[in-house]
């Protein structure tokens, strides 16, 4: 699929155009997972189609969480965790797109937040349209986890909400993918069409 081929209506025939006018930088959400590599592809595919910049940001924090790390501060460990963030994006345009797109101005931002509180407050130009990847995820608990985060970033965010499919696998499928560099961007280079696109403002109003 080429990038002019990228499809962009969602299944109520939704445009960008009619979401809230032209787009002038696309902002996606990153986290290393499958749904997010689709996502940084499609964000990317976008971002070219329209000739405009793409923001690439992954959010971090403390594996134990803020409320305990608060107990026991530690700086060393901080700077590791920052550290690895930074090599996790670094590594999802490798895995979603071979490398960084030289055509693009790519901009990429790890931030020490929730994921929907760090994309809300990333896609904050007039003009962003925020890209962010849906798992297909088994088992009630991973279901309510994922709609949480669409939740709070479809409903809070003050630009149009993209959310793209990620990657439809047979059980095992991941974990060969994953330990085959080779194959990871095959993986990201599944078609993929879009299934929902919201406009932040409206969902606030609702």
């Amino acid at each position: 699929m080429s990038d002019r081929d990228t499809p962009w209506l969602g299944p109520g025939g939704v445009s960008h155009h009619d979401a809230g006018g032209a787009v002038r930088r696309v902002v996606v959400g990153v986290s290393g997972s499958l749904a997010s590599l689709a996502a940084l592809r499609y964000a990317t595919a976008l971002a070219r189609r329209e000739s405009v910049p793409l923001l690439a940001v992954l959010a971090w924090g403390p594996p134990e969480g803020e409320g305990l790390y608060a107990r026991r501060p530690d700086g060393e460990w901080a700077r590791l965790w920052c550290a690895e963030a930074r090599d996790r994006l670094n590594g999802a345009f490798a895995e979603a797109l071979g490398a960084a797109p030289a055509d693009l101005a790519v901009e990429r931002r790890i931030v020490r937040d929730a994921p929907a509180a760090a994309l809300r407050a990333a896609a904050d130009r007039h003009g962003d349209l925020l890209v962010i990847g849906a798992a297909r995820r088994r088992g009630r608990l991973a279901r309510l986890r994922r709609r949480r985060v669409l939740c709070a970033v479809q409903h809070h965010a003050d630009c149009p909400v993209l959310t793209v499919p990620g990657p439809v696998l047979r059980p095992g499928e991941a974990r060969v993918l994953r330990r085959n560099p080779r194959l990871s961007p095959l993986l990201a280079a599944t078609p993929t069409r879009p299934s929902r696109i919201a406009t932040g403002g409206s969902a606030q109003g609702g």
